[in-house]
């Protein structure tokens, strides 16, 4: 399987893995997952991170439902993050809205270790971390109506139509993500492939719980930041897409 570099937001460890186009005899998952494991090496302050702010910050999969105001420490409205790369943006977002918390998951270690090291350097308090598959911790351990906001920032595009199927962003999940948002929360996606856009376009419109925030594709919200690798690629004549949807 094909890795893509790692240098813009989640863009590496978020995808459908699925029992299609898979050869033959590789052992692969059958449910949806919402990653794609890949290697890396964790850093020296990585490390320390994770000894460190782990114990804090990083939450158990217990597969039971997650008293989100306990883990917390506070009761606020949660965002969910399905898969947050390096955890730049995540930082920076959680920094801007100290209102809110923010329940981001994440398998890539090095990502996990480098989100904590910025919650330890900027003093974020609203963050906490499920290194494990974003799509069992909905399934298992949130509750419908409990999610204030989803973010989902730059999955795998997948480009090669075979392999379309293994997306993030198809009807299923997107119906499962849907039955968690509370009324009125929302559900912000962001790709720089146009073609996913598209997609994200129509299987976001398509569904009865959501509506769009606006015709097509949405404005960048403020609090989303402009990545190095994103700004580079706006340089270069690529074009980013945001989409913003509400539950109804």
């Amino acid at each position: 399987m094909a890795v893509r570099r790692h240098a813009r937001v989640g863009r590496d460890n978020i995808g459908m893995t699925q029992s299609h186009d898979v050869p033959e005899g590789v052992a692969h998952p059958r449910a949806i997952r919402s990653f794609v494991r890949r290697a890396g090496r964790t850093t020296t302050g990585q490390a320390k991170a994770f000894e460190t702010l782990g114990p804090r910050y990083v939450l158990p999969y217990t597969g039971q439902p997650l008293p989100l105001a306990t883990a917390f420490g506070h009761d606020a409205p949660t965002v969910l993050e399905i898969g947050f790369g390096m955890g730049d943006a995540t930082a920076h977002i959680a920094g801007l809205m100290p209102e809110i918390n923010f329940l981001c998951c994440e398998v890539h270690e090095p990502g996990v270790g480098a989100l904590l090291k910025r919650i330890g350097e900027l003093g974020l308090e609203n963050i906490r971390i499920l290194a494990h598959d974003a799509v069992e911790v909905m399934d298992h351990m949130l509750p419908q109506g409990g999610l204030a906001g989803i973010h989902i920032f730059f999955p795998d595009p997948w480009h090669k139509l075979r392999h379309n199927k293994r997306r993030l962003i198809q009807p299923p999940l997107v119906a499962r993500l849907a039955r968690r948002l509370a009324p009125g929360g929302y559900i912000h996606c962001a790709t720089d492939w146009e073609p996913y856009a598209q997609q994200m376009l129509a299987v976001l419109s398509a569904e009865p719980l959501l509506r769009n925030t606006t015709d097509g594709y949405a404005p960048k919200p403020d609090y989303r930041p402009l990545t190095k690798f994103e700004n580079r690629g706006l340089k270069l004549g690529h074009g980013v897409w945001d989409l913003v949807f509400e539950r109804v």
